[in-house]
């Protein structure tokens, strides 16, 4: 049965159960649901938009896991629906339907499961279901059913596609190419390898696993001895390698871009999961790229190509929702997103539309292993296969399949089965398991592969592809029950691992699993027959096929091209329109602002992110690079980097490969890279309009002019992936995308803390252009070509690899021996945004800029100067550092000249020639912070989106440091490591979902106390009560994923659960206790009123203001206060990251009756982030024992942590932030001195 439940005057939430609820269950579901009432009637007319009955959402999902929490049996659905007087309703048609009423079978669907087919006819059968089978794979089939006596079934045919399609075995990367008549020597897949065949440097593991691994250092991992229950946290050394990926999900964004991109980023996860027999991801990175949004009319060059009839969504929409989608994973699953990049583009000359109709959605990222665990264990017979996470889905049914054709082959029914479902949360418990497993001493774990395109066709056929293996289908959990069987092998539903485990490992995994709420599930077992069989209770087999028929032997993909000889118009250009040309430059999505981009990503969640996008007092996204820590004393880590020019790659794609790997290059350099430049990995990422004339030859002039770079240069490209159907049909006719790579490096780093920052200082010193180019200055392919709508008919390229080294390591000399002030690689946009960049995240000072040194080059055209888009860096020197850094650079035969120094005026002050032209700063950083505007606009709302435009350079961090304050770990008896127990103990106390447990729980250690984790499994089975720890944290996340309201869930864990409740009570009723509340924790103990607890109206926590995530380091003040942990910190001004979703605080009581702790240090929004009343950024309880705050002092307790950080105390060990933990040791100390 239904029952339904009313909230307001629309909105529906629909409860599918087995009883009717007596008055107990409909009350706890009333408090659950916001006060809504439940309805008596199980018909509800009128026009509703609601979910597709199909499909169960994640939401209802994680709705139903919060209700059995609550004690309530039975219910197996939630759902929301919204009623609607619309004549046209508005909604999502990927996700959404609508409903000409309400009624009990508003879950019902006529569809049954199908039974087996047997296939007669392969040929049909794989037209009919878009498999995208050749003809000589359609022939390959039909010999082995002739060879088995028997024809193949539905499951086994459309699992031969999945496994060999060209999304999953890269055909043509393995292909042979004929070119010109001239058959190549080497496969496109043997030009990446031959780089590290050359240059192996570091490499650990490459080619052959889901990440590449590369040496990395020994750390101090930081985590609980026993996982399986609770327990406190301890320190070990750990060898560690560092590992690489980068994926791109760029079909399922083109056609459903939130859960397309969510995915995309999911999957890419799994795959840092997956490396070896389990590794950790630590951040990630993301690319977006697509067809002009068309924001504004004064956008000339989104002319050139008229709108076209969008196949699934508008460029706007794709470049809000897959941004939407991928940060929303990326934050509900804690995983930081510290470096992008974003392009849009379009072309139309010699006949043929260039545009990223179908667009490109990268998502990459770094992690690490331990490095025994770096290589994959040999499964033997006998073993256990196991799958965690999620049921089965009826999703992307023949993606791998149909992300290797044109998007719009296919009838929309095909290409809609590429809609994904996203769940981010059970990745996270999914995840947590594995962390646990990897962190131990004897990781248990054989065999690990995520499961991505293929579904279990493709993840367990790769696990138990050196024995065979037998898969019980009915083992497999059903979230469908009218999926086929070969629906139920195939489907695509993400957040789901494989793994093989020895049978006498299963107990202990499984405890941590039922710890974490991770679904875990024995499906079958390696059978050492080398046969891959799914068999069904009844004995009927789907699949019954020999590992070597399953994989095939498909012939050798051929691909014949001829050179197209393409020219471009080339730049015109009147010297005399120099503003012109910067206020359109500044204005392309690509080179302007994007802090629509930043300002709702976490990127700050797991406190080891040593430097993300946001640099200066006003934060703005204008780093080059992304660096974390890889543990928690701040030194060694990993940075990571990116660069792509499809541009230049249109007028000659083999400069387009080498100018993409120099921007990569040259945005890392920045950063103090293990050994320079040999340390530094690549990942390449290929998408192209393959099978269209001219377009062969010239991926295969690409990836070879790669391959040479990177030999040359003496790195490697480990990793990388190909997506070769990148166009998009309209009928008869085709839009392509341009020949893309995606470059993504990453290197071990030797000190977080030096990396080199771009926000010019205000000191006496010299700026310097250090060219990495060897090449004159030429406009081919840059943004000011675009925003002319030419391409060009000259692009640059690097003329010299190993000049490129020596320039590049000289850097790096400089970077490790703090030579450098700031930093800035020249690059989209040209040497002008450079500078003005440099600029932009001050509120005061400008440069004076001379192209005289330029001038004496040869190079005498002021467009070319500024616009030229020549790989090169920009470098801030001291004036008491210049002789060493001149020294240096001429000692490694660098091409370099002084261009200027910093000056008091507010402008870019050009001398050219004999002329000064002045370029105002303020004026042309909000000209570049405009095109972020207008699309925070559509994601924010017009208010919101004109208050952050206006106060974004109003509202400069400021700091006010505690008297006495002196930054250091000695004066306050802490080291960042000890041995032994303090005796003092407090715990971390999470839900599932909850992502900010580790560096909550490292600054309690560091404040001196033993910390144990405590999950709330733990206290709802009565494990563990509290009673021998004086201080709990509830740590910061996503419990349950928010649904239902922030922390809804969790408190209905300790509401209605016996054993957790009396736990709780029972520790709030000691004398010796105290208690704090972060972000997620924070609105938890807001919701059970334990800051409170007399008041008569309740205070709540609504959503921000914007109605979306907002991330972002600001300032807080410290009113004088009483509390326990920030007391002593009254009167201070200190900056902190934020990252939440519903912050605001609603206090229906006057002020007065609130002891309020913290405060935004402004009242207006971005600063207020999310609307508190009087700007509140936490309360305590009216003793000061008892402390809710939204804001994570715990990732900012050391200063390489904060987003800025005043330059004259950059010796300090600490912030003041650290000072609130001892506080409270202290206080725990005195209180139960004996």
């Amino acid at each position: 049965m239904v029952v339904f439940f009313k909230k307001g005057a629309n909105h529906i939430i629909a409860v599918e159960t087995t009883h009717k609820f007596d008055d107990t269950e409909s009350e706890k579901l009333s408090w659950l649901f916001g006060g809504a009432t439940p309805l008596s009637s199980t018909s509800l007319k009128g026009c509703f938009v609601g979910p597709r009955r199909e499909m169960i959402t994640p939401w209802s999902t994680n709705a139903v896991e919060i209700i059995q929490n609550m004690g309530i049996e039975g219910v197996s659905r939630v759902e929301e629906f919204d009623r609607t007087s619309e004549a046209t309703p508005r909604h999502d048609k990927m996700l959404q339907r609508i409903y000409d009423g309400l009624n009990s079978k508003v879950f019902t669907t006529e569809k049954k499961a199908e039974p087996i087919v047997y296939i007669e006819d392969i040929s049909e059968y794989n037209k009919r279901e878009g498999l995208a089978l050749s003809a000589e794979e359609e022939q390959y089939l039909r010999d082995l059913a002739a060879k088995l006596g028997r024809p193949l079934t539905d499951s086994e045919v459309f699992g031969f596609s999945q496994v060999n399609s060209e999304h999953c075995r890269h055909k043509i990367f393995n292909g042979t190419f004929v070119i010109d008549g001239e058959e190549k020597p080497m496969s496109l897949f043997k030009l990446i390898k031959k780089t590290s065949q050359e240059n192996p440097n570091g490499l650990v593991s490459a080619y052959k696993d889901n990440v590449a691994f590369v040496n990395g250092p020994v750390i101090d991992q930081f985590y609980p001895a026993n996982p399986d229950r609770p327990d406190y946290f301890e320190v070990k050394d750990v060898e560690t390698v560092i590992s690489l990926k980068a994926e791109t999900h760029n079909f399922p964004t083109t056609v459903e871009p939130f859960n397309g991109a969510a995915t995309g980023t999911g999957g890419e996860i799994r795959d840092r999961l997956g490396g070896g027999k389990a590794s950790l991801p630590i951040a990630g990175t993301a690319v977006y790229m697509t067809s002009y949004p068309r924001m504004s009319p004064e956008h000339r060059w989104e002319l050139m190509m008229n709108p076209r009839a969008w196949l699934y969504q508008t460029p706007c929409d794709i470049l809000i929702k897959a941004s939407n989608g991928a940060s929303d994973f990326g934050n509900k699953f804690g995983q930081p997103l510290i470096c992008g990049s974003l392009l849009t583009f379009e072309h139309d000359e010699n006949g043929k539309q260039y545009a990223y109709d179908k667009v490109i959605m990268l998502a990459g990222g770094v992690g690490f292993a331990a490095r025994k665990d770096a290589i994959k264990g040999e499964p033997e017979a006998g073993e256990k296969v196991v799958v965690m996470g999620g049921d089965n889905y009826r999703i992307g049914m023949g993606g791998g399949a149909v992300s290797s054709v044109e998007t719009g082959q296919y009838d929309n029914a095909i290409e809609l089965n590429a809609v994904q479902r996203a769940n981010p949360e059970m990745q996270k418990r999914v995840s947590n398991v594995i962390r646990a497993l990897a962190e131990s001493d004897n990781n248990p774990i054989v065999s690990i592969h995520d499961h991505g395109a293929g579904g279990h066709l493709n993840a367990l056929s790769e696990l138990v592809e050196s024995t065979g293996g037998r898969i019980e289908i009915d083992a497999l959990p059903i979230g469908d029950k009218t999926l086929s069987a070969k629906e139920i092998v195939g489907n695509e539903s993400q957040e789901r691992m494989g793994m093989v485990l020895k049978a006498d490992d299963i107990e202990y995994v499984k405890r941590i699993s039922e710890r974490e709420r991770a679904p875990f599930y024995v499906v079958g077992e390696t059978t050492g027959d080398d046969r891959f069989v799914f068999e069904q209770k009844d004995g009927v087999k789907p699949i019954d096929l020999a590992m070597a028929d399953m994989f095939g032997n498909s012939p050798k993909t051929v691909m014949t091209d001829s050179t197209a000889d393409v020219k471009y118009r080339d730049v015109e250009y009147d010297a005399s329109k120099i503003d012109e040309y910067v206020r359109d430059v500044l204005s392309l999505e690509a080179v302007a602002c994007k802090d629509w981009l930043t300002n709702k990503v976490d990127r700050s969640v797991t406190g080891k992110i040593a430097r993300q996008q946001c640099q200066g007092e006003i934060q703005l996204p204008l780093s080059d690079c992304g660096v974390v820590s890889l543990d928690y004393k701040g030194k060694e880590g990993i940075a990571t980097s990116i660069g792509h020019a499809p541009q230049v790659a249109l007028i000659d794609s083999a400069k387009g490969s080498v100018i993409a790997v120099a921007e990569a290059l040259t945005n890392i350099v920045g950063a103090p890279i293990e050994n320079g430049i040999k340390g530094i990995s690549l990942s390449a990422n290929w998408m192209w309009p393959c099978k269209n004339q001219g377009e062969d030859a010239a991926l295969y002039r690409a990836v070879e002019a790669c391959s040479d770079f990177a030999c040359a240069l003496g790195i490697n490209i480990p990793t990388g992936k190909d997506s070769l159907s990148m166009t998009q049909k309209y009928g008869d006719d085709k839009v392509f995308a341009p020949g893309t790579v995606i470059i993504s490096a990453a290197g071990p780093v030797s000190d977080v803390r030096k990396t080199v920052s771009p926000v010019l200082q205000a000191k006496k010193s010299t700026l310097y252009y250090i060219d990495f180019s060897g090449d004159s200055l030429k406009l081919g392919g840059s943004a000011f070509a675009q925003s002319l709508n030419r391409l060009g008919a000259e692009a640059p390229t690097v003329n010299d690899a190993a000049q490129f080294v020596k320039t590049f390591n000289a850097v790096q000399k400089l970077v490790k021996d703090k030579a450098l002030l700031a930093a800035h690689d020249v690059s989209a946009g040209g040497l002008v945004t450079t500078l003005l960049e440099m600029t932009f995240g001050n509120t005061d000072g400008g440069i004076n800029f001379s192209t005289a040194g330029i001038c004496a080059w040869g190079e005498d055209d002021l467009v070319k100067i500024l616009f030229a888009e020549n790989p090169a860096l920009v470098i801030q020197v001291a004036e008491n550092k210049v002789e060493k850094v001149e020294k240096m650079l001429n000692a490694a035969g660098a091409k370099f000249c002084a261009i200027g120094e910093p000056s008091d005026e507010r402008t870019l002050m050009i001398r050219h020639d004999g002329t000064e032209h002045m370029l105002g700063v303020d004026y042309l950083r909000d000209v570049w912070f405009e095109p972020s505007y207008l699309l925070d606009c559509v994601q924010s709302g017009d208010k919101c989106a004109a208050m952050r435009f206006e106060n974004y350079k109003k509202q400069p961090i400021r700091y006010r440091f505690p008297s006495g304050f002196n930054g250091k770990l000695a004066t306050r008896g802490l080291a960042l490591r000890r041995d032994g127990r303090s005796g003092v103990r407090a715990a971390i106390i999470r839900e599932k979902g909850v992502n900010g447990d580790r560096e909550m729980a490292y600054s309690l250690y560091l404040a001196g106390f033993d910390v144990k984790d405590v999950h709330m499994t733990d206290l709802m089975s009565g494990r563990e009560t509290l009673e021998d720890v004086n201080m709990i944290v509830f740590c910061g996340g996503f419990s349950n994923s928010d649904v239902l309201g922030s922390a809804k869930g969790w408190a209905g864990g300790f509401l209605w659960n016996e054993n957790a409740k009396r736990a709780l009570d029972n520790f709030y009723k000691r004398e010796d206790t105290l208690s704090l509340g972060i972000c997620n924790g924070c609105q938890l103990m807001i919701e059970l009123g334990l800051i409170n607890p007399g008041h008569a109206r309740k205070t709540t926590m609504e959503h921000n203001v914007s109605h979306k995530f907002e991330s972002q380091f600001l300032g807080v003040t410290i009113p004088a206060n009483n509390s326990v942990m920030l007391g002593s910190m009254s009167g201070s001004k200190l900056g902190i990251w934020v990252a939440h979703g519903e912050g605001r605080f609603n206090l229906p009581e006057s002020m007065d009756k609130y002891n309020v702790v913290a405060k935004y240090s402004y009242s207006a929004y971005p600063g207020n982030p999310n609307g508190s009343k009087a700007s509140v950024a936490g309360i305590a309880s009216a003793d000061g024992r008892h402390l809710a705050m939204m804001p994570h002092l715990e990732r900012a307790i050391f200063p390489w942590q904060c987003g800025f950080y005043p330059a004259t105390r950059r010796n300090d060990e600490v912030t003041p932030w650290i000072d609130a933990f001892v506080n409270a040791r202290r206080w725990i100390e005195e209180k139960t001195k004996a």
